[in-house]
């Protein structure tokens, strides 16, 4: 934690969002927002005191009375209306996103876009939010079904997407009718605050949207807080298999999407040069800070021929700030980002993988203080390897060769994660067989991120998931809602009485 030191140089403060006012936090922690391609300080995030967080829950909580009450159709109109707002202020989100995170502008508009989605999916709610009715299913009795909101929700959002994460998570619990507590991540938070700023604007009610600030501490009262009810998680495996854990032990509802590594099979029937961009693209694009970044490729017979092709397709990549143009790798997210990193590529050379293609210490013209790691390939790479066995969150792509689809496929079900895996190829049937025997939530045909749009919802599976619902689309609305069923039946002044039943049976 940065203490400040100096009243006279600080950078300003982030906020926190209580009660529909931005206030000013009390406390005596705060870290630096750093842009990781200058180091410029751009905002301190402060660490919420524990009252902060009691205040915020205790006004969610306060809302939801009079929130849960709303007409659906009103709850609606704010989310069209929202999702307008951030259409007109795509350019700013984006330049906000890009300073704090580093992401290139272009994929910053990305990120925002894939949330404005979700928006315009919540939007739908009159539709999502529908119960269910048999008549007559016992003499004069229906039985009918009520989706009810939750109460206090809570989302806790990593830094690769500030913008994409959050928008999965409160729009969705909101419109279905809770009310909601975000603490998003302190590394880059402004373009969170403005989104919510925006919402605000939109007409979501004081106390229903409320945001705090902090690290462990902060997570650890969202976990143990006995007014929120459900928890949605987005991170890395270790944060997130500890809040499913404390949460999940404390009787909340939780969803935790964590860690990948995902694979990518590319068959010698594809087409070559559509293939090639597709994993250079996946690969490298957001310097590799993607949870559904393609990090392993297993080439299949005679594809294992193509890696210089790959490599000089990498080397063609421009790495720099996010805010030039034509960049297509911009900086990893901090200085202990870009330690971790190079520190992986020297594991994986000390532990045996080929280095096809280093990009440690790129030269970057402007830029001599950023976090930049060029595209990275290595070849030979097996389990067992750093490189292979840990998320490397890095522009590092691990080529593995593999002798048919069998073994490509066996290959990819023995690694522990689950979050997406993609094959190319030109053949329906090696397309349909790898659909159908891979061991993996996300999978795409000749499409490298698989990352539903919110028709659907996201799907990752085994070591990438804790809980059984997505954070987005369909399922999200069963993640935020209980189901009340009701059986009825009314008597009119002239029905004549059975008598005493004692059996189960309606009659």
């Amino acid at each position: 934690m940065n203490a400040p030191t100096s009243a006279s140089v600080l950078a300003p403060t982030v906020k926190l969002l209580i009660n529909g006012q931005l206030v000013e936090s009390k406390t005596t922690q705060w870290r630096n927002v750093v842009n990781p391609a200058t180091q410029e300080v751009l905002a301190r995030v402060p660490f919420a005191t524990p009252e902060e967080i009691n205040l915020a829950v205790s006004n969610a909580k306060e809302a939801f009375k009079t929130w849960k009450k709303t007409p659906i159709g009103q709850r609606a109109r704010i989310f069209l209306k929202l999702q307008q707002l951030i259409r007109e202020n795509m350019k700013e989100l984006a330049a906000i996103l890009t300073a704090e995170q580093g992401k290139t502008l272009p994929d910053a508009e990305g990120d925002v876009f894939r949330g404005l989605e979700v928006v315009e999916h919540a939007a739908n709610i009159g539709s999502l939010q529908l119960g269910e009715l048999a008549n007559n299913v016992a003499g004069g009795v229906d039985t009918y079904t009520l989706n009810q909101p939750l109460g206090v929700c809570a989302g806790i959002t990593p830094f690769n997407f500030p913008a994409m994460i959050p928008l999965w998570m409160f729009p969705m619990a909101i419109a279905t009718g809770n009310t909601f507590v975000l603490k998003p991540s302190e590394q880059d938070p402004m373009v969170t605050m403005r989104l919510c700023e925006l919402a605000l604007e939109a007409g979501v009610p004081p106390g229903v949207l409320n945001v705090i600030h902090g690290g462990e501490d902060a997570v650890n009262a969202i976990c143990d807080h006995p007014d929120i009810k459900a928890i949605s998680f987005v991170g890395s495996t270790k944060v997130g298999t500890h809040v499913y854990n404390r949460a999940s032990l404390n009787g909340k509802r939780v969803q935790c999407m964590m860690g990948a590594k995902n694979h990518a099979i590319v068959m010698p029937d594809c087409n070559k040069e559509q293939s090639l961009n597709a994993l250079a693209g996946a690969a490298f694009g957001a310097a590799g800070q993607r949870c559904m970044a393609l990090s392993v490729v297993v080439l299949v017979g005679e594809a294992q021929k193509w890696i210089p092709e790959l490599v000089a397709k990498a080397k063609t990549l421009k790495v720099s700030g996010g805010t030039e143009a034509g960049t297509d790798v911009g900086p990893v997210v901090s200085c202990a980002a870009l330690s971790r990193v190079e520190s992986l590529i020297e594991r994986g050379i000390a532990d045996g993988a080929k280095l096809e293609l280093d990009g440690r210490k790129p030269q970057v013209a402007g830029y001599d203080k950023g976090n930049f790691v060029g595209p990275t390939i290595f070849s030979g790479v097996k389990p067992g390897m750093s490189v292979y066995d840990q998320e490397i969150f890095g522009p590092v792509l691990c080529i593995v060769a593999a002798d048919d689809i069998d073994q490509a496929i066996e290959f990819i079900n023995a690694n522990p994660n689950g979050n997406g895996t993609a094959i190319f190829t030109q053949s329906g049937a090696a397309a349909r067989k790898f659909q159908e025997e891979i061991d993996v939530g996300q999978v795409g045909i000749n499409v490298p991120i698989p990352v539903p749009v919110p028709l659907f919802s996201f799907t990752g599976s085994r070591a990438s998931k804790l809980g059984d619902l997505g954070p987005y689309g369909k399922q999200v609305v069963m993640f935020y809602t209980q189901t009340k069923t009701v059986t009825a039946r009314w008597f009119d002044d002239s029905t004549t009485s059975h008598g005493v039943n004692t059996t189960i049976s309606l009659k």
